[in-house]
């Protein structure tokens, strides 16, 4: 029970990789706060857990609306005691050809995956420094944070934009005891995979399980990625052992990219 005194925030925790991190971190000790949009869907995880034996509350909330993150924050604190790590999960994926991203789709990816991810971790670091204790906050890049993927320009772009903002906030919270870290995920099992095979078959004509299994072919370890191995890393990097660690965006892909 390596995170038996962490109080966590997991958002998008109603499903796909989320929910797996929050599943995993309350087996670990932690108390879990899932987070969804859709007050169902985190409450669906949340009865999971707790069928499990876990600690969890469910608090749904829009994370592109700062207001909101802080009073979920503020909820979470009343409940279980200042959260110490928040585990900014959430987001959404588009595809489309550069020459096709509107400015709509780019205010849409950009809404939930960047300004998500900033109103959590300042909400988040807000409270800690308040509390005056260390914590963690982990962010959710990508291997097209890694390098740019055709006909995912603007979603790429978010996923570059969470590295660097991960960068520049561990660098400035570290005087207050609080590591920022991000997991580099690849071609994962959930929703959001279909949706791209979706749409790339869309464009070249062919069915998704087809454009699926070509890009399964980039991947080393010849497979797509389960949730539970995503949420494993996260887990290390919420743990004690990982109390050193800051400002790193730490690759499982299986193989996907080298760096």
């Amino acid at each position: 029970m390596a995170l038996e005194k962490t109080v966590a925030i997991v958002t998008g925790g109603g499903r796909g990789i989320g929910r797996a991190i929050a599943e995993r971190l309350a087996a670990e000790g932690a108390a879990v706060a899932v987070n969804a949009l859709h007050q169902e869907s985190a409450e669906d995880a949340t009865r999971s857990i707790r069928a499990r034996g876990g600690r969890a509350i469910a608090v749904p909330a829009d994370v592109a609306d700062p207001v909101a993150v802080t009073q979920m924050v503020e909820s979470v604190a009343t409940e279980f005691g200042t959260p110490n790590l928040m585990v900014a999960n959430a987001g959404i994926v588009q595809v489309r050809p550069f020459l096709e991203i509107s400015p709509e789709d780019l205010a849409a990816v950009l809404r939930v995956n960047v300004h998500g991810f900033v109103n959590c971790a300042q909400a988040a670091a807000r409270a800690m420094i308040a509390a005056g204790i260390p914590g963690k906050i982990i962010g959710a890049s990508s291997i097209s944070g890694r390098q740019g993927y055709a006909f995912m320009g603007h979603y790429s772009a978010t996923k570059f934009a969470i590295i660097g903002l991960v960068q520049t906030a561990a660098k400035e919270l570290a005087q207050h005891g609080i590591t920022v870290n991000a997991y580099v995920a690849g071609m994962v099992e959930t929703d959001m995979a279909t949706t791209i095979g979706d749409g790339v078959g869309a464009i070249f004509g062919i069915p998704a399980s087809v454009a699926l299994a070509e890009f399964v072919k980039t991947i080393t370890l010849g497979r797509m990625q389960r949730p539970e191995e995503v949420a494993g890393l996260v887990a290390y990097l919420a743990s004690p052992d990982a109390d050193y660690m800051t400002g790193q965006a730490v690759a499982i892909d299986g193989g996907i990219t080298f760096v």
